[in-house]
C-alpha cells in the first residue's frame, strides 16, 4: 500500500499509475504464459488510485480524463499493436479511436461519484464498463478484442463458469475483485486513509472469496465435466499461402489459385484415413470470385468435386470469394453495388459446404464483418483493420447456417464461424441454437505476421468451447490451425507458417449450456442500469445544482 501511496502522491504520480495499469494488463494478457493472468485482478487498481488522487488534489474533469486516456491508450498499444502489420492506418485507428471510445465508461464512473458519492460511483464502474462492452459487440465499428473477459482465454482453467455467464461473466471478476482490493488499500471516501490503517484483517475477506470462490467453482465444474458426444474424425488443412506476396492476384510472388487448389488437395490427400468423414480449408482458400449462380460450373468446382468423388463418405467446406447477383433494384441488398454490365449485385466472404461429390454446393456468408475493410460506411474506409478475408463493402446474411452432414447419421452438425466472427460469444451461440453440434472455424491470420494477434485469436476460440461445450475444429491458412476440446483444450495444433494438415476425432456434444439455452443476460442487464444511473446521476446533478449544494466528492486534499 505503501509504494501505491507514494507514488500516486509524486509529482509523476498519475502517469505512473497509468502505466503501471497497462502494464500489468498487457502483462496478463493472451499469450503470456497463463498463470499471469491472474494479475488481471488487480491490474486496475493503479487506475483507481490514480483517479482518487487527482480529485483529492482538486484536479479537472479535463485532467482525470487526460491520464485516463493515457492507461487506456498505452493498453491498446500494448496488447494490438501487430494491427499496423497489415496496416498502418488501421493499427493506429484501432488503439486511438477505441482507446477513446473506452474513455466513455471511465468517465462516466468519474461523474456518478462526483455527483452522486463515493459508494455509488464505484458500484457504477463495472456497470458502465461491461454496458459499453455489450454495445462494442453490436455496432458497426466493433472491436471486442479488449473485452476484458477475453484476457482468461489461456487460463481457461479459471473461467469454466463461462457455460453459465459467457465471456463478460469474466470483465465483471475483473472488476469486482479490483474494487474490493482496491477498498481494502484505500477505502473509497474522503478519510480513506486513516480508515484504512485503523481496519481489521477482515478487509480482506471480501477481495479473498471474490477471487478464491470463482477459481474453486472453475475447477470444481472441470474436475466435474464429463466430454460427451459421438467421435467422428476430422482433418484441418494449413496451406500456408503467404497473404502479402503469394495468395491475390496482382501480388509479387503470386501463385495462381489453380496451383493453390492444387496445394489443398495434395496437403489433404496426405492426411485422409477410411475414418475422415469432415475436411475445413481455410478462410478464402478458393479467392477467385465464383457467381453463386453458375458456381457448379467452374472448372475449380468440377476439381472438388473430382477429388471428392475419389474419397466417398467425405465432405468439405471451404473458404470462397463469392458473388450474388439481383434481379433488380427493388430486390437487391444495402451493400449492394452496380454496373451496367453486370446489374446489381454483392461480393461475400463465404464458407462453402460441398456435401459430397454430387450433393449441392450451400453457402453461408460471413455475417460479422470486420470493420473497415468488410463492413464499415465508404467515408471510414482510408482508416481501415484489416483481419483478413476480402478488402471492400461486403454483404452479409442474418440468420446463422449450420451444414447437417450425412455422415456420422446427422450428428455432425457444423457451425461456419469464419474468421473475426469466433470472437463474439452471443453470435457463435445463435449457430448451437440452431443444432450445431461442432465449431469449426475457418480464418486466414498471415496478415499479422508472427505477433501475439494471430495466437490471441486462436486462445479467444477456446472460451467459445467453454461457453457451448462443443468441440472446435479450426483450419487457418497459415498457422495456427488447431483442434481443441469441450473444455478449451488445445488438443492438438499446427506450426506457424507450415504446410500442414492435422487430424483429430473430436466429440458431438448436443447438450445446450446455460448460456447458449438463455444467451447473453449479463451484458444486456448492464445496459439497463447504465441508462438508469446515468438518468438518477443526471437528476442528482440538476437538483444540486439548483440547490446550490456541492458535487459529493472527497474534500480536496491539497490543489493539483
Amino acid at each position: 500500500m505503501s509504494s501505491f501511496k507514494e507514488i500516486g502522491n509524486s509529482t509523476w504520480g498519475p502517469a505512473g499509475l497509468a502505466l503501471l495499469t497497462a502494464a500489468l494488463l498487457w502483462t496478463g494478457w493472451p499469450v503470456h504464459p497463463a498463470p499471469l493472468a491472474l494479475l488481471l485482478l488487480v491490474a486496475w487498481v493503479p487506475y483507481l488510485r490514480m483517479e482518487q488522487v487527482l480529485v483529492q488534489r482538486g484536479s479537472s474533469g479535463w485532467k482525470v480524463f487526460r491520464y485516463t486516456y493515457l492507461t487506456l491508450v498505452l493498453w491498446n498499444l500494448f496488447v494490438t499493436y501487430w494491427v499496423s502489420y497489415s496496416t498502418v492506418g488501421g493499427g493506429v485507428t484501432a488503439v486511438v479511436l477505441n482507446s477513446l471510445l473506452m474513455c466513455l465508461p471511465t468517465m462516466a464512473f468519474y461523474h456518478t461519484k462526483r455527483l452522486a458519492g463515493p459508494v455509488l460511483g464505484y458500484i457504477s464502474l463495472p456497470i458502465y464498463w461491461i454496458a459499453f462492452e455489450q454495445l462494442h459487440l453490436h455496432w458497426d465499428f466493433t472491436w471486442p478484442w479488449l473485452t476484458l473477459g477475453n484476457g482468461f482465454a489461456q487460463a481457461n482453467q479459471l473461467i469454466q463458469w463461462y457455460e453459465y455467464t459467457g465471456f463478460l461473466g469474466g470483465s465483471l471478476w475483473v472488476w469486482v475483485v479490483n474494487l474490493l482490493i482496491f477498498k481494502a488499500l484505500f477505502g473509497l471516501g474522503a478519510k480513506s486513509e486513516t480508515t484504512v490503517a485503523t481496519m481489521p484483517w477482515r478487509r480482506w475477506l471480501g477481495p479473498v472469496l471474490a477471487t478464491v470462490l470463482p477459481i474453486g467453482l472453475s475447477f470444481l465444474i472441470g474436475e466435474t465435466y464429463q466430454e460427451k458426444g459421438k467421435q467422428v474424425e476430422v482433418l484441418v488443412i494449413q496451406p500456408n499461402v503467404d497473404p502479402f506476396q503469394e495468395k491475390f492476384e496482382g501480388t509479387a510472388n503470386f501463385i495462381s489459385y489453380d496451383e493453390q487448389l492444387t496445394r489443398l488437395i495434395q496437403l489433404t490427400e496426405k492426411q485422409l484415413t477410411p475414418q475422415t468423414r469432415l475436411v475445413l480449408w481455410p478462410e478464402t482458400a478458393l479467392d477467385e470470385p465464383y457467381w453463386e449462380q453458375n458456381f457448379e460450373t467452374y472448372p475449380k468446382v468440377q476439381r472438388v468435386r473430382q477429388f471428392l468423388g475419389m474419397h466417398p463418405g467425405v465432405e468439405l467446406i471451404t473458404g470462397v470469394t463469392s458473388v450474388v447477383a439481383y434481379p433488380s433494384k427493388e430486390t437487391a441488398s444495402e451493400t449492394a453495388r452496380f454496373r451496367d454490365d453486370l446489374g446489381y449485385y454483392d461480393f461475400f466472404n463465404t464458407a462453402v459446404h460441398f456435401p459430397s461429390a454430387i450433393g449441392k454446393a450451400e453457402f453461408y456468408h460471413k455475417s460479422r464483418l470486420v470493420p473497415g475493410v468488410e463492413g464499415v460506411p465508404n467515408w471510414v474506409k482510408a482508416a481501415t483493420i484489416d483481419l483478413g478475408g476480402t478488402a471492400g463493402g461486403l454483404g452479409s446474411q442474418k440468420e446463422r447456417t449450420v451444414y447437417r452432414m450425412a455422415a456420422a447419421d446427422s450428428t455432425l452438425r457444423v457451425a461456419p464461424v469464419i474468421c473475426y466472427e469466433s470472437v463474439y460469444g452471443d453470435f457463435v451461440n445463435q449457430y448451437i441454437k440452431n443444432g450445431a453440434t461442432l465449431i469449426g472455424i475457418i480464418t486466414n491470420d498471415g496478415w499479422w505476421s508472427d505477433s501475439p494477434g494471430h495466437n490471441q485469436h486462436l486462445q479467444y476460440a477456446t472460451l467459445r468451447a467453454i461457453e457451448t461445450r462443443r468441440d472446435i475444429a479450426r483450419s487457418a491458412n497459415t498457422g495456427i490451425s488447431a483442434f481443441i476440446d469441450q473444455k478449451g483444450r488445445i488438443r492438438s495444433q499446427t506450426g506457424w507458417w507450415v504446410q500442414t494438415g492435422r487430424r483429430y476425432t473430436v466429440q458431438l456434444n448436443e447438450e445446450l449450456t446455460f448460456y447458449v439455452r438463455h444467451g447473453e443476460l449479463l451484458g444486456p442487464g448492464m445496459q439497463v442500469l447504465a441508462v438508469l444511473l446515468l438518468i438518477g446521476t443526471l437528476i442528482m446533478g440538476l437538483n444540486r445544482r439548483f440547490a446550490g449544494q456541492p458535487a459529493a466528492t472527497e474534500p480536496v486534499a491539497r490543489p493539483a
